[in-house]
C-alpha cells in the first residue's frame, strides 16, 4: 500500500528496466557521475502510449581526455539547498554528483535532484522567443519580442493604468532576480507583484511574523537532530522535502524521540511515525486547542516561559477551554486518549518541534493555524533553543528568499511594508526621488460607494493577490478598487495551474490583452485556454545557467554559480529585466548602482544592493564574498551546530549560509543566526530576542520582556526597539563614528532622534547596540493576541465547503468583506453550498499533496525522461468503501468532479486505505489535460511536457485567508464516478 504509485496493471518498473538493459555492473558513484542517469535507469517515456517504456539515449557522458572544471550550484527543486556539483567540460555539462560536503545533503540526492541535469539539457525546452498570432505559434526575434511586449505595455498603462498590468514573479529566481522584480514594479508603478509563496506560504509569513517578530522558520534542518518530540502537521517530508527527512531520520534514531504525524492521510511520512493521528481536514486548530486544553487542565505549560517572555495566553486560555475532548472528537475525529498522549508527549518530552507545511497553510483559516502552531511552541516554551521552534518546510529552491525580497503584494523588499517610511527607505537605497516613485503610481477614482485614491494613497495599497488576479481581470470595473480592471500580465516563473478555480483562470486569461510567459518551458498558461492572439513565450535560464545567491528554509544564503551558458537561445531573469526597463524607459535609475554589461546586470552589485538596503531583516552582512568562501569551504562546518571552528580560513566562527538576520556590514563579520530568538547566546554571537515590534504596553500590562534577555546584554530586562532617541537615552551614541553619524544626520534631518536602527544606513545603530549585547530590533513579548488581525486568538471555523453543514452555524466562516481590491465572499459561498445541499451531493472531501517525482506546476519534472518514467498517470486516490459504493476498480479511469463551475477531471483511481473513508487525494503537479481533453497539440511543437494529465485546481473551490488571500486548496468537496 505505502510504495504503490501507478494505476492499472502492474509494469516493469524504472529500476527492474534499469536491472536489464545493462550488463555492465557499475558502483553508486559511477552511476551518479554518468550524465544524469539515476532512479529511471536506461529507461525513459517520449512520445508513447503512457504506461509503456521505451530505452531511452544518455546525454553524452564525461571525456576522460577533456580537463574538467567542477561548479557548484543549488538543485532548484525545493527549498531545502541541495548542493549541486557540477562536472563541465568544454562549457558542457557532462557529469554530476551531489554535494558531500554540504552540511546540508551530505552527498544525497532525491530522484529529482539526482536528475537535475536534464532540466538544462532537456530538449523539450522553448529554445526561442514566441509569439501567437491567429492561433499558430510564431517564431520570433528577441528584439522583435522586446519591442511588441514593451509597446503593449505601454499602450496599457496609457489606457489603463499601471495596476492594469500585472506582474507574477518567482520562487525560481535568484535573490538578485527576485529583488530586481519588486524594484521593477516599483519603477513601473504598481504593488501587483506576486509569486508562488502567495499559495504555499503566505499565511506562515503573516502567522509567525504575527506571533514572535519574524515570518521564517526558527532553526534548522539540521537542528531537529536535536528534537525529542517532533510534530508533522501538513507536512509529508519523505516526498516533498526527502533530503530533509536525513536530518528527521537521524535525530528521531540517536535522540529514540517521539515523531508524531497528523495528517489526514497515511503518508509516506506516516510510515515512519511513532505516532499516526488521522483527523478531518480543515480542523487544524480544533486539534491544536484540544492538544492545549490537556496541557493547560493537566499543569504541563512552561509556566516560567510564560510569565517572561509571552503576551495574552489567559486569552487563549478561555479559547481552549472551548475544546474540551468531546468536542474535539466530534469536530476532528480524534479520540481524547490519543490527543492526550500526544500532548503530553509535546509539553514535557522537549526539546519538541512543530513542521508544517503547505497541508497546513492552504486553508481560509491558514495564518490562525500557523498562529495556534505558533501559541502551542509558546505554551510548552518549546521556541528559541536548539531542537524546539517551527520548521517550516517551504516549496521551492529561492521561495523563501523571493518572499524576503518583497515579491509580495503587501511589501516592499525584506518586509519594510510600503508605508511611505518605507518607501523613502528605498528611495534613498536606489538614490531616487521620492516623489518621482509616488508619481508612477496611478490615482484610482470614486467608485463603486468607495472614495477617490491619490497616487500616495495608492502607493501603499496592497494589490491584487496571484491567487485572485482573473477576478481583477473578469470582476465589474466598480468593485475592483483600482483605476481598471487587469488588462495585461508578465508572468516569469510560474505555473498556471497553481491557483484553484482554474475554470474561470481560463476566462481571465481569454479576456486578457497582453499575456507574456518567461520561463524556461512554455507551461500551462501556454496551452490551457482558447486565446489566439496577444501571448508571447520568452525562453529564459533555469538557475543552473545563472549566478547568485538562493536561501534555504532555514534562512541560509548559498551561492551557486553559474554552471554552463544559457542553452538555445535562453536569456537569465537580470538580462530580460534590464531589457524591458530599458523598452519601457526607466533602465537608467533602476541600475544607476548596478554594473551592467552587454545587457545583463551583475548578481553580485545587485546583492551589493540588497546588502545596502537590508538591515530590517538581517540582509545586510552576506556579501557576495562571504558567501562564495562558504560554498569553498563547505567541509568547515559542524553537521549539527553548521557552525565553523573559530580558526577555520574564511569563515572562522560563521554559521554555514550566513542564516539571516545576519547584521551589520559584512566586514564587521556577524555569524549569522541559525536559531531565532536564542536568548542563551550574545547578539554577536548569533543570538536574540522576540522582536518588539508590537508596541510597549496594551490594557495595562507590558508587552516587553521581563526578567528575560540575551546573554551578555548590559540591559536586563525588556526593552523598545532603538532609534536615534533611545540610543542617546542611552549614551551609547557616543560610540558611533563620525562617519556613521554623519549619514544617520543625513537620513533624519531635522529629526534625527526619529532615525530608527532598521533606516540607519549606515549600520552604526545595530553595530552599537550590537557591541551593548543587545537587540537593536527590542526585547519583546512574543503575542498570543493579535490585535491587528480580523481573529485575535484563532478560532476555528469550517472550510467554504464543508462535509458537516450541522457545524457551519456553529462555526461559520468569517463575514464578507473587501480584502487585495476585491470582495472576499466566502461567507455568502460557504452558506449558499449548505442552503443549496453542496454536502449531499458532493460528499468526498478532496485535498491535495505533492508527490517525490514532481514538483511544483510540474511543467519542468514532467518533461525530464528520467522524472517522467517514474510517475506516468494523473490518479486520485480513493478509499476501498468509497470505491465499492461506486463501483470503482483500482486503476480504472473516473471522472472527479467539482462544486463549483460544472467542473470535472478525468484521472485514474487509486484505490487505497491511505485516505480514510469520505476522502480522497491528488497531486498536484500535472497539466495539460482540461476537463477531459488532451492539451498536448496547443503546446508550441517540441516543447509539450512528456507526461500530462488532469490539474486538480481545475475542481477546487472557492476560499481565501482574509489576512493573505491564500486560497482553500487543501480541503473542498467532490464526487467521483467511473468514467
Amino acid at each position: 500500500m505505502l510504495t504503490k504509485r501507478k494505476s492499472g496493471e502492474a509494469s516493469r518498473t524504472g529500476l527492474q528496466a534499469f536491472a536489464t538493459a545493462g550488463s555492465r555492473a557499475i558502483d553508486r558513484r559511477t552511476f551518479l557521475r554518468r550524465s544524469g542517469l539515476t532512479l529511471g535507469g536506461l529507461a525513459a517515456v517520449g512520445g508513447l502510449e503512457l504506461g509503456t517504456i521505451r530505452r531511452a539515449d544518455a546525454v553524452e557522458a564525461p571525456k576522460p581526455d577533456v580537463p574538467v572544471e567542477m561548479r557548484k550550484n543549488i538543485c532548484t527543486h525545493c527549498s531545502v539547498g541541495c548542493t549541486v556539483i557540477a562536472e563541465v567540460q568544454n562549457g558542457v555539462w557532462t557529469g554530476q554528483e551531489p554535494g558531500f560536503a554540504s552540511p546540508i545533503n551530505r552527498g544525497s540526492h532525491c530522484a529529482k535532484g539526482a536528475a537535475i541535469r536534464e532540466i538544462v539539457h532537456g530538449d523539450r525546452r522553448l529554445k526561442y522567443p514566441m509569439k501567437l498570432s491567429g492561433g499558430e505559434w510564431q517564431r520570433i526575434s528577441w528584439d522583435q519580442a522586446i519591442t511588441e511586449i514593451g509597446d503593449k505595455m505601454l499602450q496599457i498603462r496609457e489606457q489603463a493604468g499601471a495596476d492594469s498590468m500585472y506582474l507574477l514573479g518567482s520562487a525560481k529566481f535568484t535573490n538578485e532576480g527576485a529583488y530586481l522584480m519588486r524594484k521593477f514594479g516599483a519603477f513601473w508603478g504598481t504593488n501587483s507583484v506576486d509569486h508562488q509563496a502567495r499559495i504555499c506560504h503566505s499565511t506562515t509569513v503573516a502567522g509567525v511574523a504575527n506571533t514572535w517578530g519574524y515570518g521564517a522558520q526558527t532553526n534548522s534542518y539540521n537542528d531537529i537532530r536535536n528534537a525529542k518530540t517532533m510534530v508533522f502537521i501538513g507536512s509529508n517530508a519523505a516526498e516533498a522535502h526527502p533530503i530533509a527527512m536525513q536530518h528527521i531520520l537521524s535525530g528521531k534514531e540517536l535522540n529514540r524521540a517521539n515523531m508524531v504525524v497528523m495528517d489526514p492521510r497515511f503518508t509516506r511520512t506516516a510510515a515512519h511515525a511513532t505516532e499516526y493521528v488521522r483527523f478531518r481536514p480543515g480542523t487544524d486548530i480544533a486539534l491544536v486547542w484540544g492538544m492545549l486544553w490537556h496541557v493547560f487542565e493537566n499543569g504541563w505549560e512552561d509556566k516560567d516561559f510564560i510569565a517572561k517572555r509571552v503576551y495574552g495566553m489567559d486569552e487563549v486560555r478561555k479559547e481552549v477551554a472551548k475544546w474540551n475532548p468531546d468536542e474535539v472528537q466530534k469536530v476532528t475525529g480524534v479520540p481524547a486518549d490519543q490527543l492526550k498522549r500526544v500532548a503530553e508527549m509535546f509539553a514535557t518530552q522537549k526539546p519538541a518541534t512543530i513542521i508544517w507545511c503547505m497541508g497546513a497553510t492552504q486553508k481560509t483559516v491558514g495564518t490562525a493555524n500557523v498562529r495556534a502552531f505558533c501559541i502551542a511552541c509558546l505554551a510548552t516554551g518549546n521556541v528559541g533553543a536548539p531542537g524546539t521552534g517551527a520548521n517550516i518546510f517551504r516549496g521551492h529552491t529561492n521561495v523563501q528568499g523571493a518572499t524576503d525580497l518583497g515579491l509580495d503584494v503587501t511589501t516592499l523588499p525584506l518586509y519594510y511594508g510600503i508605508t511611505e517610511a518605507a518607501w523613502k527607505h528605498w528611495a534613498r537605497v536606489w538614490e531616487v526621488e521620492y516623489d518621482w516613485l509616488q508619481g508612477r503610481f496611478d490615482e484610482v477614482p470614486a467608485k463603486g460607494g468607495r472614495k477617490a485614491r491619490t497616487r500616495k494613497e495608492n502607493m501603499e495599497t496592497p494589490g491584487i493577490t496571484s491567487t485572485r488576479w482573473f477576478d481583477g481581470v473578469l470582476s465589474p470595473d466598480e468593485d475592483i478598487d483600482q483605476r481598471s480592471p487587469i488588462k495585461g500580465m508578465l508572468v516569469m516563473g510560474h505555473g498556471g495551474n497553481t491557483v484553484t478555480r482554474i475554470p474561470e483562470m481560463v476566462k481571465g486569461m481569454e479576456k486578457l490583452e497582453l499575456l507574456v510567459v518567461a520561463d524556461p518551458h512554455p507551461t500551462t498558461f501556454s496551452a490551457i485556454s482558447g486565446r489566439r492572439d496577444g501571448t508571447y513565450l520568452l525562453p529564459i535560464a533555469t538557475s543552473l545557467e545563472t549566478d547568485g545567491s538562493r536561501t534555504a528554509s532555514n534562512r541560509s544564503l548559498q551561492w551557486g554559480e553559474k554552471i554552463v551558458e544559457p542553452a538555445f537561445e535562453s536569456k537569465d531573469d537580470y538580462e530580460v529585466m534590464y531589457l524591458l526597463a530599458q523598452k519601457l524607459g526607466f533602465a537608467d535609475g533602476m541600475f544607476k548602482n548596478i554594473k551592467v554589461t552587454e545587457n545583463r546586470p551583475d548578481p553580485e552589485d545587485i546583492l551589493r544592493e540588497i546588502n545596502r538596503g537590508g538591515w530590517s531583516t538581517g540582509y545586510c552582512g552576506q556579501s557576495p564574498e562571504r558567501l562564495k568562501a562558504h560554498m569553498r569551504n563547505q567541509d568547515k562546518f559542524d553537521l549539527v551546530t553548521l557552525r565553523a571552528p573559530k580558526d577555520a580560513p574564511e569563515v572562522g566562527g560563521d554559521y554555514y549560509g550566513l542564516p539571516w538576520p545576519c547584521w551589520g556590514k559584512p566586514e564587521i563579520r556577524h555569524p549569522g543566526t541559525p536559531i531565532l530568538y536564542n536568548t542563551n547566546l550574545h547578539v554577536k554571537e548569533g543570538g536574540g530576542t522576540f522582536r518588539a515590534r508590537f508596541g510597549i504596553e496594551r490594557n495595562g500590562q507590558t508587552l516587553l520582556a521581563e526578567d528575560s534577555y540575551s546573554a551578555g546584554s548590559e540591559l536586563t530586562d525588556g526593552y523598545p526597539e532603538f532609534n536615534m532617541a533611545v540610543l542617546k537615552k542611552l549614551g551609547w551614541d557616543k560610540d558611533l563614528t563620525a562617519e556613521e553619524m554623519a549619514v544617520i544626520q543625513r537620513i533624519g534631518g531635522e529629526k534625527v532622534d526619529a532615525v530608527s536602527w532598521s533606516i540607519d544606513l549606515s549600520g552604526g545603530i545595530q553595530r552599537v547596540c550590537m557591541e551593548h549585547g543587545a537587540m537593536h530590533y527590542g526585547n519583546g513579548k512574543a503575542r498570543c493576541v493579535a490585535w491587528n488581525l480580523p481573529d485575535p486568538v484563532p478560532v476555528h471555523r469550517e472550510p467554504i465547503y464543508s462535509p458537516r453543514p450541522e457545524l457551519v452555524a456553529a462555526y461559520p466562516t468569517r463575514p464578507d468583506e473587501r480584502q487585495f481590491r476585491l470582495l472576499n465572499a466566502g461567507f455568502t459561498v460557504q452558506k449558499n453550498a449548505v442552503d443549496n445541499g453542496i454536502p449531499s451531493k458532493f460528499p468526498i472531501i478532496l485535498s491535495s499533496g505533492r508527490l517525490v517525482e514532481y514538483e511544483g506546476g510540474g511543467e519542468e519534472t514532467r518533461s525530464n525522461r528520467w522524472l517522467a518514467e517514474l510517475q506516468q498517470d494523473m490518479f486520485v486516490e480513493i478509499n476501498p468503501g468509497d470505491a465499492d459504493a461506486r463501483g470503482i476498480k483500482d486503476g480504472q479511469w473516473v471522472w472527479v468532479l467539482g462544486a463549483e463551475n460544472d467542473a470535472k477531471a478525468r484521472v485514474k483511481a487509486l484505490v487505497t486505505e491511505r485516505v480514510g473513508k469520505g476522502v480522497a487525494w491528488m497531486p498536484f503537479h500535472f497539466s495539460g489535460w482540461y476537463q477531459g481533453e488532451d492539451l498536448r497539440p496547443h503546446y508550441p511543437p517540441g516543447t509539450d511536457p512528456i507526461v500530462l494529465g488532469e490539474s486538480v485546481n481545475t475542481v477546487t473551490t472557492y476560499g481565501f485567508d482574509p489576512v493573505t488571500g491564500m486560497q482553500e486548496a487543501k480541503v473542498t468537496l467532490c464526487q467521483i464516478q467511473a468514467a
